[in-house]
């Protein structure tokens, strides 16, 4: 029988290296967990809370496709008091999480054949839910140099273009976009048409510069979610600003794909926002777990590692070790329990010499999986490239 040619797309590769941790904690043996960007401290308080009472009082039925009005009104309100800025409730659409709302904005935005480019190394998932809508995935190759960030020079070399998928902070790296350069490309994009989709959902984790958003850039998509700051990656809910161009093509796919996002889900976010406290002092472990590691890595001789301004990761340069990533990963597992990333899931072309470490685990695993790390990474060093 056939079988689509859009579905042959690359494997999210940290999921198989979940799986092969679970197999490993499954036979008994501890699994550090450091491949996953998932955070260590579980739901907040206030959003179970907020889901309990809903459970007992409210009707769980469906919501609007884009989502309950209440929330929708809640996530403007977060726009006004974080940024200064005004966005309508009508253009934000509650998704099934950021992976929804980036299935929704690409659909509506561009057609099969369009192009569209993308920082690698990035997130693995813009390049292959582009694919799989046929849309040609133009890579911007960006290095150290760069902050492995676009910059109008990489936008120029690429041209034509028709979308650019921005992330500041970045999944692996953990860079910014500086203001200035993020003004530079705001405005040629306009210049040009290209359409900006800007992936914010590390925004709240930042350990200098607060992020700048693009909800006000007026034909930008804007990715966010609750399962990064807000701690809530199980439920599942995301949202999307829209700009007034697509919000009724987003409206027509919303309701055709996912009829709505789910009921409880969205009452527990409502509870989130009350626990900006206990949220932000997770950020504040979260930066004790990347100097912490930072430290260790250095110890152990990795030393070339890209700006870690946001997010939880650490993209390192293991060149100087191995020349294959995903084995490196895998004896890691096998010989310290300590679980990471392959650089190759987020840059087929050169990850293989990068390995990401995500700091987003409680203190207590990040300070026993350095303990493991640096003996194991000066045992590496000795005995030269793998």
């Amino acid at each position: 029988m056939k079988r689509s040619r859009r579905s042959e797309i690359a494997p999210f590769m940290v999921m198989q290296v979940l799986e092969a941790a679970n197999a490993r904690a499954a036979a008994g043996e501890e699994v550090l967990h450091l491949e996953l960007g998932e955070p260590g401290g579980g739901t907040p308080p206030a959003a179970l809370q907020a889901a309990r009472r809903a459970l007992d009082q409210a009707f769980m039925g469906y919501s609007e496709a884009f989502g309950l009005p209440a929330l929708r009104q809640r996530i403007a309100q977060h726009y006004l008091d974080t940024y200064g800025i005004e966005v309508d409730p009508r253009r934000i659409a509650v998704t099934v999480g950021a992976s929804g709302a980036f299935v929704l904005g690409f659909l509506a935005a561009f057609d099969a054949g369009d192009r569209v480019a993308l920082a690698e190394p990035g997130y693995p998932a813009y390049r292959n839910i582009l694919r799989a809508l046929d849309v040609e995935v133009v890579r911007l190759e960006v290095g150290p140099q760069e902050r492995f960030q676009p910059t109008v020079a990489s936008l120029e070399r690429a041209l034509p273009l028709d979308g650019l998928v921005l992330a500041s902070p970045a999944n692996p790296t953990g860079s910014m976009i500086p203001p200035e350069r993020l003004a530079e490309l705001r405005a040629f994009c306009a210049e040009a048409g290209i359409r900006l989709v800007s992936d914010e959902i590390y925004h709240g984790i930042t350990y200098g510069t607060p992020a700048r958003t693009l909800a006000d850039e007026p034909t930008a998509l804007v990715v966010n979610s609750f399962s990064k700051y807000f701690c809530m990656t199980g439920w599942r809910l995301g949202w999307l600003v829209v700009p007034e161009d697509l919000v009724e093509p987003v409206t027509r796919l919303a309701q055709n794909l996912f009829i709505a996002p789910p009921t409880i889900a969205q009452h527990a976010a409502l509870g989130a926002f009350r626990d900006r406290a206990e949220l932000d002092a997770r950020v504040a472990a979260y930066r004790r777990n990347r100097d912490r590691l930072l430290a260790a890595l250095a110890e152990g001789g990795i030393r070339r590692i890209a700006p870690p301004e946001g997010a939880f990761y650490l993209y390192a340069h293991v060149a100087e070790l191995t020349d294959d990533s995903v084995d490196f990963c895998r004896r890691l597992l096998a010989e310290t329990g300590v679980a990471a990333t392959p650089g190759v899931d987020f840059d087929p072309e050169h990850g293989h010499h990068y390995v990401r470490f995500s700091f987003a685990a409680s203190e207590e695993v990040v300070a026993e999986a350095c303990r493991r790390l640096v003996p194991w990474l000066r045992r590496q060093a000795g005995g030269g490239l793998s």
